[in-house]
């Protein structure tokens, strides 16, 4: 399954979990995303055709990033614009997420490796303000958003 997590009618983030299959190209973000996120599953002597990405200016505002779960255990903690928390998810190995707007944090329940893909060129500082992540005794760990397949 892939579920989209919201605060308000505003898309935190995207999450395809380690066991979706479905056949085929199943794009889960909309199309004027800045990071685009589809899960595909091919039998074998499918054929991609070569091809090259034509130039094509686009104006990025705010980096989505998306983090690939190798394995292990860890918490994302969701927070609105305004660094209020909102709410928690756990993920684990094989699953990926596209955190789209609002503040994240993270905690590493089991030894944890994953991967991080998002726009660059990268700004140094001036790409994030950080803040107070939410206590342990205010915690609210949801199992699941909206589901969308």
């Amino acid at each position: 399954m892939w579920e989209i997590f919201d605060d308000s009618g505003k898309t935190l983030a995207i999450v395809i979990k380690h066991d979706y299959d479905k056949p085929g190209i199943t794009f889960c973000t909309p199309d004027d995303f800045s990071q685009q996120l589809a899960y595909m599953h091919h039998p074998v002597g499918h054929v991609i055709l070569p091809h090259v990405h034509n130039e094509v200016k686009r104006e990025v505002l705010f980096t989505k990033e998306v983090l690939v779960l190798k394995k292990g255990r860890l918490r994302c903690d969701f927070y609105t614009d305004a660094h209020e928390y909102i709410k928690s998810i756990e993920l684990v190995g094989g699953d990926v997420i596209l955190l789209a707007s609002g503040g994240h944090g993270f905690v590493c329940l089991e030894e944890t490796e994953m991967y991080e893909i998002k726009q660059g060129p990268y700004a140094g500082e001036m790409d994030k303000t950080r803040f107070e992540a939410v206590s342990d005794d205010s915690l609210r760990i949801v199992d699941e958003g909206s589901a969308n397949e």
